[in-house]
This record gives structure tokens, C-alpha cells and sequence, in this order.
């Protein structure tokens, strides 16, 4: 499972999210200025990776469902 190019990229997308996230939760800590200009920016990309990885799942579990490799 771990040379199947559709696992990486899901994968991947995952440690984008987490990445992403980390950054958030670390510009909410630290407050001030960074916080007031990017907070809601943050939010969004995350969402949006967020999305993305979930279709990515669901793309991964439905081709394994119907034999693929």
C-alpha cells in the first residue's frame, strides 16, 4: 500500500492539513498582530485542504473498494 501513488497523495493531503492546522493553533497561541491578520486566511486554507483530503479518502477507499490494486 505504501508504493501506491493514490495512499501518498492521500496521505500527503492529510500532513498538508496537519501542517496547516499546526500553524493555526500556534498563531492563536501566540496572538497578537499575526493572529489579527491571518487567523481567518488560516482557517480557510484549512478548510479547504481539509476537503480535499476527505475526497481524497473517499476516492482511495472506493477504488480499493471495487479491486483496485
Amino acid at each position: 500500500m505504501a508504493k501506491d501513488p493514490l495512499f501518498l497523495i492521500t496521505a500527503f493531503a492529510c500532513l498538508a492539513v496537519l501542517v496547516i492546522l499546526m500553524i493555526g493553533i500556534g498563531g492563536f497561541a501566540r496572538g497578537g498582530d499575526f493572529n489579527r491578520k491571518h487567523a481567518n486566511r488560516i482557517m480557510r486554507y484549512r478548510i479547504i485542504a481539509q476537503a480535499i483530503a476527505v475526497a481524497l479518502i473517499l476516492v482511495f477507499v472506493l477504488v480499493r473498494s471495487l479491486g483496485g490494486r
